[in-house]
């Protein structure tokens, strides 16, 4: 790091020095391309800051292992990519319905099944939503660079303790591995949330009783808080129940204290908007792309503005319809068939034609073709 406080710096290194600021201290994980370097970094900064790493035998292993670390007390990530992911969905449920905050990280990879391990994707744009069954909250970042996986990793962890839930940060093999300049910010500019913690005495607590912002405070195993967890649709004590009533009411809660808090944590980028009678959206490495794309295009006296989404879940609703009301045409730029096309389509459909730019084929979508998709060429 030079004086300036900058530094030449991985993506998938800005996730674990954001982490590291955040205040995790445990990390379990299974090395996988092309996330293994957040993996190997944390073991090797961990130890020094007291905390702890552990490589487990799998991803369900790895996943568990969190929420275990996190029920005692420890801020804890793991990460991976698209088949790791896959196997971790069941317990992402467990860590949703037991309210447990923890942090998985995704460097997406061409899939599905082994695909392709060295190739950047947005495949798992749907998965990060609706990969485990049932009803659930869902939050999900997609930083677009170096500097952004620094800070959107503390605010993944930020969000994870302040609602008790499992936050995804949504990376791509472009952005994990690209090296940029960083600029490591004094971290007494930087927020730090930490989990909201009872405040009655041990034989008082109720584990699953919410506050009037509908997220119970949470002991940690071992201050002498009675606490029992279990993925079974519970009632407030954390104890199995049958009840139509009390299960319609906890998973109406869980959804609710994340889905009703949106405006808190509805990040996004609008980029030459004013006056766009065409919109591209794009999220993470295409977004680079797609913002080189409008330049080019305002080159040719042609109207096109990019609206980025960072927070990818829960579907920043609100804003889409915004930008569809006052643009003729909405490009959706993505690694994948369409799958975030689907979401804006269906929001955005009534005011504007919504068209897709997709690549499948491990290759980033350049900035030509999509001025070429956009009719720039002509």
């Amino acid at each position: 790091m030079n004086s300036k406080g900058y530094k030449l710096v991985q993506g998938n290194e800005a996730c674990v020095e954001g982490a590291l600021v955040a205040g995790m201290r445990f990390f379990a994980g299974y090395p996988i391309t092309p996330s293994t370097e957040i993996a190997e970094i944390s073991s090797q900064k961990l130890p020094k800051l007291g905390g702890k790493f552990i490589q487990m035998e799998d991803e369900l292993a790895s996943i568990a292992a969190i929420i275990g670390g996190s029920l005692a007390g420890l801020k804890s990530m793991t990460a991976t990519s698209g088949p790791g992911f896959s196997l971790m969905q069941e317990n992402i449920g467990y860590a949703a319905i037991t309210e447990i905050p923890c942090v998985i990280v995704n460097v997406q990879r061409g899939g599905p099944s082994t695909g392709l391990p060295t190739s950047p994707a947005q495949g798992d744009v749907m998965q990060a939503k609706w990969g485990t069954h049932g009803d659930h909250p869902a939050i999900a970042l997609t930083p677009n660079s170096v500097q952004e996986t620094y800070e959107y990793t503390v605010k993944a962890f930020n969000l994870a303790e302040k609602y008790r839930t499992p936050v995804i940060l949504l990376m791509d093999e472009t952005v994990g591995h690209m090296r940029e300049k960083m600029v490591f910010k004094d971290t007494s500019e930087i927020e730090i949330i930490n989990r909201k913690k009872p405040t009655c005495k041990p034989e008082d607590y109720v584990a699953y009783r919410p506050d009037e912002d509908m997220i119970p405070p949470m002991a940690s195993f071992g201050e002498g808080y009675r606490y029992h967890v279990t993925g079974l649709t519970h009632d407030e004590t954390g104890f199995p129940t049958n009840s139509n009533e009390i299960s319609e009411k906890l998973i109406n809660r869980i959804v609710n204290k994340v889905e009703k808090n949106i405006d808190d944590f509805a990040y996004y980028e609008e980029y030459k908007l004013e006056d766009a009678e065409i919109v591209i959206v794009a999220y993470g490495g295409v977004s680079r792309s797609a913002k080189s794309a409008v330049d080019k295009l305002r080159e040719k006296n042609i109207k096109v503005g990019l609206f980025r989404p960072i927070t990818i879940w829960p579907f920043l609703e609100k804003q889409i319809l915004k930008v569809s009301q006052n643009a003729k045409e909405i490009y959706v730029a993505e690694m994948n068939l369409g799958q975030y096309f689907l979401e804006v389509d269906r929001v955005a459909c009534k005011n504007s034609t919504v068209k897709k730019i997709n690549k499948i084929n491990g290759e980033l979508i350049t900035p030509d073709e999509i001025v070429e998709a956009i009719g720039g060429n002509k």
